[in-house]
């Protein structure tokens, strides 16, 4: 009798498992190819393993509902992993209240900024209000964005998706930009990383510079509490974002 190579494969891909094993093996596999490049923006870990994912999943025709089946329970984690930034922060504590009103100023400051940018591009590039509520909250947490886009009039699912790009892209293109611009202190570079590429970016800034990890971690934490807070504000006063004028 021969083995049912259809039947098993649908076992293999309907099992918990198989969503674990292949997003801790496209990981580690990532994580090989940005060593072996010398840490290359371009070879970061987020964004190769995701390409694994996704390509893997697309040759072998397994949707996204039965993968996550398994991957769930590596989501599962993110929340420890946010506490645990609390660690740095604690080493770095006496630095951070050196610079408390500064970064409090930039916290602010970035947060409306990321919100004023991301609707008035979108707006002159022609897209809808609808697009422009989902691109708002980009700079946020994904769970923080989700619930803005929900609450404004954006598209959740997209709101997720511009969260984790900008993370993606923050993390790649960030450190190399920040070095091109000149900017060597490691606690402005974190602030910069955490405000616009939140948990994607703190992780590349804390393989660079313990420092900068610890302020980007502070910056991702206190940009989630800002950016609800900016947003309805600037959508009630400044109604030009959604409606520029012809």
């Amino acid at each position: 009798m021969k083995p049912d190579l259809g039947l098993a494969w649908r076992a293999v891909v309907e099992s918990p498992l198989f969503g674990i094993t292949l997003t801790v093996g496209a990981y580690q596999l990532a994580m090989v190819l940005w060593r072996r490049t010398g840490r290359h923006a371009l070879a970061n870990p987020v964004l190769v393993a995701v390409a694994v994912v996704a390509g893997v999943l697309a040759v072998s025709r397994v949707g996204y509902q039965q993968y996550l089946s398994g991957a769930c329970f590596i989501s599962f984690l993110l929340g420890p992993a946010t506490v645990a930034l609390a660690l740095p922060l604690h080493r770095h504590a006496s630095r951070i209240r050196q610079a408390a009103a500064p970064i409090l100023a930039c916290v602010v400051l970035g947060a409306v900024t990321a919100v004023v940018a991301a609707v008035t591009i979108t707006e002159a590039f022609g897209g809808s209000d609808t697009l422009a509520l989902s691109m708002a909250p980009k700079s946020a947490t994904t769970p923080i964005a989700i619930a803005l886009a929900q609450t404004t009039g954006g598209i959740p699912a997209l709101a997720a998706v511009f969260t984790i790009l900008t993370g993606v892209i923050g993390a790649v293109a960030g450190p190399g930009l920040l070095t091109l611009l000149r900017v060597r202190d490691q606690r402005v570079r974190g602030l910069a990383i955490g405000m616009s590429s939140h948990g994607i970016g703190t992780s590349r800034a804390l393989h660079d510079d313990p420092l900068a990890g610890a302020f980007s971690g502070l910056a991702m934490a206190m940009n989630a509490l800002a950016t609800p807070l900016v947003l309805p504000v600037l959508l009630a006063t400044m109604p030009w974002l959604l409606h520029p004028a012809p």
